[in-house]
């Protein structure tokens, strides 16, 4: 099935007398008639659902929508974006480890990264979403176990090269873990590129209606875990009598081993509710990503030409530095998130910002109503000086996060607020 049909109708196959819409199977627990069988099912020797922070009907579709969206073996979804970057990480790294991770990510993730599992004992070195890969290559130490990036960097639009990652990341036998949540896989699959695990924030494009947090992990089931050192999938679990992920479950090693060992052990699952109201968003994803894209569009163009605006950074336009790359890994479209920088420093961006009237300013990002929001003194707020700089943001960078209003409407707004900088 095309990309736009598994949006519908992926993952979920009633049969007769079903319902035609996923249910939403909001009980924490299920029946089975034997002791037996339950015991299986906790040494995974069968699959089915027993309780619901390890497994639950209603998740379990949504999830392999999304593993089908992205081309992948598996998919686990959690309570949080935030929550599926631990996870993808804590999966293979533990104290000791080490991992790259682009500079220009999203700054809760650099947080959790730089100091949540930096005081957990695992290191990060951050790298420039530029780099080359003969820099790359030197970052590499005997101890690291994955690199981290995002396919479209939030909030500087930049547009990592996922090739060059991901070849130099197999050359030293490591994953390449890719955040997709701008783009989606409406208008990337960084697996058709090389990268081996994709996380989400399901919140933002997925959901698109700002009403249900969550987030996902998916596997692309390609990467070998054998071929480099990664022995929490390739030695025995004695949680579970022994069991070796690799041995057992192939291909899906790794994505198995998220949900039975540190969902067991964490608990960050996504509520049925949640996946229930995710699963809604999803059925018009390809239709919202088209109209997100081409009012960016529209929005990046005029202010691009606007005399009160000092830069624009969008993919989609000719100047911009990743256009070419953009038309590589995303030729429908990268996303509806615009860098807007506002002349007059942090006080032009604040008068703009608050003299919009259609767009608001809301600490999220993309779903279907325009909205701003300031990322310098917000999301990325605990930076230091430099760190804000190689993450891109600036003190009038705006971020401007287009929705599927009419475009003509979001533009009149933005002009009137230029007005009053």
């Amino acid at each position: 099935m095309k990309i736009d049909t598994i949006c519908v109708q992926g993952g979920y196959e009633p049969k007769n007398g079903e319902a035609r819409v996923v249910p939403i199977a909001q009980s924490t627990t299920f029946v089975y008639d034997s002791a037996e069988t339950m015991g299986k099912l906790f040494d995974l020797e069968e699959s089915g659902f027993f309780y619901t922070r390890l497994a639950n009907p209603t998740l379990d579709t949504v999830a392999k929508k999304i593993a089908a969206l992205e081309g992948g073996v598996g998919a686990m979804l959690t309570a949080s974006g935030q929550a599926a970057s631990l996870i993808s990480i804590t999966n293979i790294a533990k104290t000791g480890d080490h991992v790259i991770a682009s500079a220009a990510i999203y700054g809760g993730t650099f947080n959790l990264f730089n100091k949540t599992l930096r005081d957990l004992g695992i290191d990060f070195d951050f790298v420039s979403p530029e780099i080359s890969a003969e820099d790359l290559d030197k970052a590499f130490k005997p101890n690291t176990k994955a690199v981290f990036v995002e396919t479209v960097t939030n909030p500087s639009l930049d547009v990592v090269d996922l090739e060059l990652f991901a070849k130099v990341a197999h050359a030293h036998h490591v994953p390449l873990i890719v955040d997709n949540t701008f783009a989606t896989p409406v208008n990337c699959r960084p697996f058709e590129w090389g990268a081996d695990i994709v996380v989400h924030s399901t919140s933002k494009y997925m959901d698109g209606h700002a009403v249900a947090l969550g987030g996902v992990v998916v596997d692309s089931g390609n990467f070998d875990w054998t071929s480099g050192d990664f022995p929490m999938l390739t030695t025995p679990d004695e949680t579970y009598h022994g069991v070796v992920y690799t041995e057992q479950f192939g291909k899906a090693a790794y994505i198995t081993k998220c949900v039975t060992h540190l969902m067991r052990d964490l608990g960050p699952q996504q509520s049925p509710q949640n996946a229930f109201l995710l699963n809604l968003g999803l059925d018009t994803l390809a239709l919202r990503m088209a109209r997100h894209c081409s009012n960016a569009q529209s929005v990046a163009e005029f202010l691009e030409g606007h005399d009160k605006i000092e830069k624009v950074d969008y993919p989609g336009l000719k100047s911009n530095k990743y256009y070419e790359k953009a038309q590589k890994y995303m030729p429908k479209g990268t996303c509806g998130v615009i860098s807007v920088f506002v002349k007059g420093g942090k006080k032009g961006a604040v008068r703009f910002m608050e003299g919009l009237k259609l767009a608001k300013i809301v600490i999220h990002v993309a779903d279907a109503r325009t909205c701003v929001l300031h990322p310098a003194s917000t999301t990325h707020r605990q930076l230091s000086d430099q760190q804000l700089i190689d993450a891109g943001v600036a003190p009038n960078m705006v971020r401007l996060s287009v929705g599927i209003e009419d475009p003509e409407d979001i533009i009149a707004d933005l002009a009137q607020a230029l007005d009053q900088v």
